[in-house]
């Protein structure tokens, strides 16, 4: 007999990456959504009475949540006690992010978060699953500080170094020394579509809040290591990025120029990225793109509209691998940005850690 599929809540469900989640897991191997929380404004309706004139992704929305009620994150507790695991992408204060996490945590629930708030809390792992797999092992020092047997928190980094640094990684090898990184943003990293952001239309805005000093740390902090009960951040690169937002739906694009200590050819780039996989890959998960990294001949690719949705929106698009006249290469790369750099990641971090044991059924 099978054993039942892992009971998953999804906690913030009816925002834009909320939608994404739901539409993901409708129809998942493993996991099965049985309750979505929410702020009081959506509590106590269905699901599509609480995102009626709100479902802004592109995919329809799932029967199976049509009717589901809208559960209060005011009674997170109760809601805990229904569920084996919960992914979490709220939209509150950082404060009141952590403090319910926690909570949740210390209710005997794994939680996911899609959330910024725990990314640089000492023993809470930013997991990039191909990249960083070593990282849950930061799970047994937070269980033993929260006094949990099964709950902790898990982060995925921020949605626009995804595009790139998957990248970057394997050429580690080589020593990566200086890193400039330019990100062009879509809208829906915003939480917005072109309906409730029409001032977007042909436009750029050349600032994203924090963004550029998310860039240029978090890197560091998927590159570290755990040691004595908290991560160090890597020494290597310097990264300097500049952030911008623009006329894009979906797709993060980053155009990435890099310095080595020792300058690969551009045939061991290409070889490098061609054969790297990770456990996702290696174990076959559910939601593992089989070609993570994928590079593409065409002066003018990767394009949003045309390879964002490649692997179901799960690989990296790279292109345009160069000569540059003053770091050593440069190259351009693009990720779906609420698939892969988000809910499609956090799904993909679930999975990997229901297959290292870290998630288990209540």
């Amino acid at each position: 007999m099978a054993q039942r599929k892992f009971r998953v809540g999804v906690v913030g469900g009816t925002g834009f990456v909320g939608q994404r989640f739901l539409s993901i897991l409708d129809d998942h191997p493993w996991f099965e959504v049985v309750g979505v929380a929410a702020s009081e404004r959506s509590a106590g309706k269905t699901y599509e009475e609480a995102v009626a004139g709100r479902w802004k992704i592109d995919r329809p929305m799932p029967d199976s949540a049509k009717g589901r009620i809208v559960r209060s994150i005011a009674d997170i507790d109760a809601f805990c006690d229904d569920v084996d695991f919960v992914f979490c992408a709220v939209d509150m204060k950082k404060d009141e992010i952590r403090a319910l996490e926690e909570k949740m945590a210390l209710h005997e629930t794994a939680v996911v978060s899609n959330n910024s708030a725990h990314r640089w809390t000492p023993d809470v792992p930013v997991i990039i699953p191909e990249l960083n797999p070593e990282h849950a092992v930061a799970i047994e020092a937070q269980r033993r500080r929260l006094g949990t047997r099964q709950g902790f928190i898990t982060a995925k980094p921020n949605c626009s170094i995804q595009s790139y640094v998957p990248a970057l990684h394997p050429l580690r090898v080589f020593g990566l020394k200086e890193v400039f990184a330019s990100t062009y943003q879509a809208i829906s990293g915003a939480g917005k579509t072109f309906q409730d952001w029409p001032e977007m239309v042909g436009n750029l805005i050349p600032f994203i809040g924090g963004e550029e000093e998310k860039s240029e740390q978090e890197p560091l902090r998927i590159w570290g290591e755990f040691k004595d009960g908290s991560f160090t951040k890597a020494d290597a690169p310097k990264i300097s990025a500049q952030c911008y937002r623009v006329a894009v739906a979906e797709g993060h694009t980053a155009a990435v120029s890099v310095r080595f200590d020792r300058k690969p050819s551009k045939e061991e780039i290409l070889q490098l990225w061609k054969e790297f996989q990770g456990i996702p890959q290696r174990a076959k998960l559910p939601s593992a793109p089989a070609q993570f990294l994928r590079y593409l001949e065409e002066d003018n690719r990767p394009q949003p509209l045309l390879d964002r949705d490649v692997e179901k929106g799960m690989a990296v698009s790279i292109g345009r691998l160069r000569e540059d006249p003053i770091f050593d290469w440069k190259f351009a790369c693009l990720s779906h940005n609420t698939l892969r750099g988000a809910a499609g990641g956090a799904v993909l971090t679930a999975e990997l850690l229901v297959h290292l044991k870290y998630i288990v059924r209540k």
